[in-house]
């Protein structure tokens, strides 16, 4: 069996089966990891996650930005934007079914067998592997409950930005959520900052990419993420970016978490609408 880790799809579904071509995927005997933002943005939102789906098993996700936004305007919480191409999702006649799907999904995945770790974003330097696993099942615990309600109305927002145990409520949601789903650049004391969006080196002289924070207590494990399309394939301290732009006209890539590191990728067209 050989497991691939995949980034974001973002709805470019003819992207990802000409990739899994290309793979020659076998969906008895491979596995598929996701590393989130499976939807939005991209032409065909609503095939790309039936199709998943549809691998049962054979696939895992994590929850990336994209489906935290969805659900909360899947909950009447939030607005659609311009540029969301989701509509398709709240109006297919199994819309439930796809919503709870969501729902069930992981913000952290590992196997110990395979080795590696994924999220969507990034982790903060405080938080040790095992603090990890543990604010996100805090996190879906909210997501999964009755109270996602309350949850989805109080997540948007940048603070607070700095980890403390005794965080409470919906501070301490907000925090670990915007870790998992949109974190990039951290400051060397471990203060988050969810403004800068652009490539290494184009950031604020006190910012370090999340990965590069020193004394980081999550560096010793192997960890697969996506969400930092202007980063691309990266891999620094036991950390590797998969978003490699697909829907910017970049490409959609995989690789083998075989121990090789091999990354198979395929061109796309520009699948972005306009802004």
């Amino acid at each position: 069996m050989t497991t691939y880790a995949i980034g974001d799809v973002q709805g470019c579904y003819d992207s990802l089966r000409r990739l899994l071509d290309k793979l020659r995927f076998d969906p008895s005997n491979d596995q598929l990891w996701f590393t989130g933002d499976l939807i939005n943005r991209g032409p065909h939102s609503l095939e790309t996650l039936r199709f998943i789906i549809s691998l049962g098993d054979s696939a895992r996700s994590v929850l990336g930005n994209h489906e935290c936004h969805f659900l909360a305007i899947a909950f009447e919480h939030k607005d659609p934007h311009h540029t969301d191409t989701f509509s398709d999702i709240l109006d297919a006649g199994d819309a439930d079914v796809l919503i709870q799907w969501l729902r069930s999904q992981p913000f952290f995945y590992e196997d110990s067998n395979v080795g590696y770790s994924m999220l969507h974003a990034g982790l903060p330097p405080q938080w040790s592997i095992e603090d990890t696993r543990q604010y996100a099942r805090e996190l879906e615990s909210h997501i999964q409950s009755d109270n996602i309600n309350e949850f989805l109305a109080s997540m948007y927002g940048n603070q607070p930005d700095y980890w403390d145990i005794n965080l409470t409520g919906n501070d301490r949601l907000r925090f670990i959520i915007n870790c998992f789903t949109r974190l990039r650049f951290c400051d060397k004391n471990g203060r988050i900052n969810l403004i800068e969006k652009g490539a290494i080196g184009t950031q604020a002289d006190s910012l370090i990419p999340w990965f590069d924070a020193p004394n980081r207590k999550n560096g010793g494990q192997k960890i697969v993420f996506g969400h930092w399309s202007t980063l691309g394939l990266h891999q620094q301290n036991n950390a590797t970016c998969l978003d490699t732009g697909c829907l910017w006209g970049g490409s959609l890539s995989a690789m083998k978490l075989d121990g090789s590191e091999q990354v198979i990728s395929i061109d796309c067209e520009r699948s972005i609408k306009s802004l």
